[in-house]
């Protein structure tokens, strides 16, 4: 597994866990001093923009509400629109392939599907998105 999906994949980890322990990525990380700084670095950006980031899959996800989307697939939706719009030089179409590619490790087939889905959107609309 290249070193970027090994960090985007932790990132994903580290939210979802932080989310079921209600605490926030630095504790998670704290315990696992190895991990790459591309993944603390994206768990901060979901974190610190999280309204923003959940505007957009509120205003998007017109399936899935934010409240009924599993937790690994918010965790994995918030990293890809963290990494759209506040990672200019990553390109769209990684970022929504690696999201989707977790999905299939973390989550299940229909979950990528939707994943790819709703981060094609935000990639189509990314910089109208990153202007607000």
């Amino acid at each position: 597994m290249r070193t970027r999906t090994k960090a985007r994949q932790r990132a994903v980890e580290s939210l979802f866990e932080a989310e079921q322990r209600g605490v926030m990525s630095p504790e998670v990380f704290e315990r696992n001093p190895e991990v790459n700084d591309y993944a603390i670095e994206l768990a901060s950006l979901v974190e610190s923009n999280i309204e923003r980031i959940n505007e957009i899959i509120d205003t998007y996800s017109q399936a899935w509400p934010l409240e009924r989307m599993p937790a690994v697939d918010r965790a994995i939706v918030r990293v890809g629109i963290a990494e759209l719009l506040w990672r200019p030089e990553v390109d769209s179409g990684v970022a929504v392939s690696e999201a989707v590619e977790i999905a299939s490790v973390l989550s299940t087939p229909e979950s990528g599907r939707f994943i790819n889905g709703l981060l094609g959107q935000v990639a189509t609309l990314r910089s109208s998105l990153s202007a607000l």
